[in-house]
């Protein structure tokens, strides 16, 4: 049984739910991927309140809560006008709470928003030197190539693209 009932879309001043899982979440994941200096610039430029209500202007933000309405995670999507496809922006879940189903959970329900809307796939970057990239690939994401994206400052993303076709 999906437990949908437990994510909750938010924006505007809710954001700040965003920002503080975030805030907790990156510096463990991405400790030994980039420099604590990047991890620093991409939070301040990428998950400052302004920067997630400019964001939610194309992209829906969707927090997990368990039972006593405590966030554990969150995801973030977009479905992209005219080509039947949904970005995954951004999927977290805090570190503690990882392989415990709540990751599969939030992208099985981007799959049924996807496909509510009639979207055939799905598609995210996530860095090559991720750890994830195992746990997409166990849910049928495959590499269709890779990128390097300028993000300033000196700092760039070396990501690769992962897509999934929905049934």
């Amino acid at each position: 049984m999906e437990r949908y009932e437990r994510i909750k879309l938010v924006s505007g001043n809710d954001l700040l739910r965003i920002e503080k899982l975030v805030r907790i979440i990156w510096p463990i994941a991405y400790k030994d991927i980039i420099s604590f200096e990047q991890i620093e610039y991409m939070l301040a430029s990428g998950y400052s309140i302004d920067s997630l209500i400019q964001q939610s202007e194309t992209q829906k933000f969707y927090v997990f809560t368990d039972e006593n309405n405590v966030d554990l995670g969150f995801v973030a999507l977009e479905h992209i006008k005219g080509e039947q496809k949904t970005k995954i922006h951004k999927l977290y879940v805090l570190s503690n709470l990882q392989q415990k189903g709540i990751g599969t959970l939030l992208l099985n329900f981007v799959a049924a928003e996807a496909k509510n809307t009639g979207n055939e796939l799905l598609f995210l970057n996530v860095n090559k030197y991720n750890s994830a990239q195992i746990f997409y690939t166990k849910l049928g994401f495959e590499i269709t190539r890779d990128v390097v994206i300028d993000i300033g400052n000196g700092y760039v993303m070396d990501d690769y693209i992962m897509e999934k076709k929905l049934e």
